[in-house]
C-alpha cells in the first residue's frame, strides 16, 4: 500500500507515460500480477488515458473519492460516472462494463459451489452486489432441483409494493431458465433488514403465486448493513 501511495504522488507531477516503466500499471500488472496492484492503478488501465492536466491515476483517485468505494462505483449508472471531469461517457462505458464483469464472476462462481443450503449462503452470495444499494432491488435466485444457482436476476427497482413487484414478472423469468425454486431477496438501504408490512404482503402473494405454478418459494432475505433476515426463519414463508 505504501508503494501505491508513492506512486500516486509522482503521478501528480507525471503522465503515465512520463513514469518510469517499472511502476507503470499496465508494467507492473505484467511484472508482479494483478493482485500486486491498488484498486486507483486497476482502474488506471481500464481508463488508459487521463487529459491534458490530469493522468489516469489521478482520474481513478478522483473516481474513488467521489463515490465513496468501489462497491457504490460498481452500483453507479454510466451517466453518473460520466459526469466525472475527465471521463466522458467512452470510459464511463469501459468502467460499467469491467466492473460488471466482476459481479458476473461473483455469480459464475457461486453455480460451481454446492447447491443453497440456507439462508446465510443467499446472504453470502448477495452481500457483495448488494449492500450498498441506495434504491431497494427485488432479486431473484433461481435455482435447479438440487437447489445450485441458475441464474441471479434483478425483477424489479424501488419500495415492494404490488405494483413494483408483480409475481408474473417473477414467474416468467423462472420459467423461462426452467427454475424449480426461488429465492427472493431485497436490500433496506437504511441498513434495518426487519421486513415491513409491505414486505411480508408481497412474499405471501408470491408464495401462493409459486404454489399454483409448482415452483418453491424457499425463502425471501432481505439484506441490511452486513445483517440479514429470512422470513423462512421468521415462519412468514411456510
Amino acid at each position: 500500500m505504501e508503494e501505491a501511495k508513492e506512486i500516486e504522488k509522482i503521478a501528480q507531477r507525471l503522465t503515465i507515460k512520463d513514469l518510469p516503466e517499472e511502476i507503470r500499471p499496465r508494467e507492473r500488472l505484467l511484472a508482479q500480477g494483478a493482485n500486486s496492484l491498488a484498486i486507483t492503478e486497476l482502474l488506471a488501465i481500464i481508463i488508459r488515458t487521463g487529459t491534458a492536466s490530469t493522468t489516469a491515476l489521478q482520474l481513478s483517485d478522483l473516481l474513488l473519492k467521489h463515490f465513496g468505494s468501489l462497491e457504490v462505483l460498481a452500483q453507479a449508472e454510466v451517466d453518473e460516472i460520466s459526469k466525472i471531469k475527465g471521463i466522458g461517457q467512452t470510459k464511463a462505458i469501459q468502467i460499467k462494463a469491467a466492473l460488471e464483469l466482476g459481479t458476473r464472476l461473483i455469480t459464475l462462481q457461486a453455480k460451481k459451489r454446492e447447491g443453497i443450503k440456507n439462508a446465510e449462503d443467499v446472504f453470502n452470495l448477495l452481500l457483495p452486489t448488494m449492500r450498498y444499494l441506495d434504491k431497494e432491488y427485488f432479486r431473484a435466485v433461481f435455482l435447479d432441483t438440487k437447489n445450485q444457482v441458475l441464474q441471479i436476476k434483478d425483477i424489479s427497482i424501488g419500495s415492494l409494493n404490488a405494483s413494483i413487484v408483480h409475481p408474473r414478472e417473477l414467474f416468467k423469468a423462472a420459467i423461462k431458465v426452467s427454475s424449480a425454486a426461488i429465492i427472493l431477496a431485497h436490500n433496506h438501504p437504511s441498513g434495518d433488514p426487519n421486513p415491513s408490512p409491505e414486505d411480508i404482503e408481497i412474499t405471501k402473494r408470491i408464495w401462493e403465486g409459486g404454489q399454483i405454478l409448482g415452483i418453491k418459494i424457499l425463502d425471501h432475505i432481505i439484506i441490511g448493513d452486513n445483517k440479514y433476515v429470512s422470513l423462512k426463519e421468521r415462519k412468514i414463508i411456510p
